[in-house]
């Protein structure tokens, strides 16, 4: 995904509004061929300004996380600015038919009533086009809960295996203590027993050498 691609479109998607925008000013002030010449210059921004909006959404869906909310967010702006600029274009129309205002025909009053009715209808479309939108922005914005709650499962699982290795370790450590502990233990059991002989055979010899000084 290029972001100046998508910069780009919006200039161009923005200057086409702010002509349509122009256009639907003019047309009260003209009649005859010149006004119809501007209602066709008018129809054809409206097409190319959706044409734009279609290659946007393209590629705002391929953009990363961050970058697709900030995209479908302008894009979400976008549409209802050419909506509401549609909506004008087809009450342009409209009084322009009604009034007779420069058609003299009936074939071409009928073609205004018909031109109204088509932006009226593309306009419905916007709006359908504008819930399925929100729809993909807001599967956009699970999808995106999705991936951060799988990478913070992923940390606290690392954690958790980083704290089972520690207490792994932590065993082990405490299992050589306990044998160290209990290896002591019994030296100095023998340690006790081999000094109760020494105390034992030195009494005895003691005694020995008493008797035989006193009483032999």
């Amino acid at each position: 995904m290029s972001s100046e691609k998508f910069e780009s479109m919006e200039d161009e998607l923005a200057s086409l509004i702010d002509d349509l925008k122009s256009k639907i000013s003019q047309l009260v002030g003209l009649t005859g061929e010149q006004k119809k010449n501007t209602i066709r210059q008018a129809e054809k921004k409206v097409e190319d300004a959706n044409f734009i909006i279609q290659e946007m959404e393209t590629e705002a869906k391929v953009a990363p996380g961050t970058y697709r909310m900030q995209m479908l967010g302008k894009l979400r702006n976008y549409k209802k600015e050419l909506e509401q600029v549609t909506k004008s274009l087809g009450k342009g129309i409209s009084a322009g038919a009604a009034d007779n205002i420069g058609f003299d025909r009936e074939d071409e009053r009928i073609e205004a009533s018909q031109r109204a009715r088509l932006i009226q209808g593309t306009s419905s479309l916007g709006r359908a086009s504008e819930s399925l939108f929100r729809t993909q922005q807001i599967a956009a914005e699970t999808d995106q809960v999705g991936v951060e709650i799988i990478d913070e499962l992923g940390r606290q699982r690392e954690t958790l295996e980083r704290t089972r290795d520690r207490l792994v370790d932590t065993d082990s450590n405490l299992g050589r203590s306990r044998k160290i502990l209990k290896t002591m233990a019994t030296r100095v059991m023998t340690n006790k027993m081999i000094l109760i002989v020494i105390i034992l055979l030195e009494l005895g010899i003691l005694g020995g050498m008493v008797y035989y000084k006193f009483f032999a």
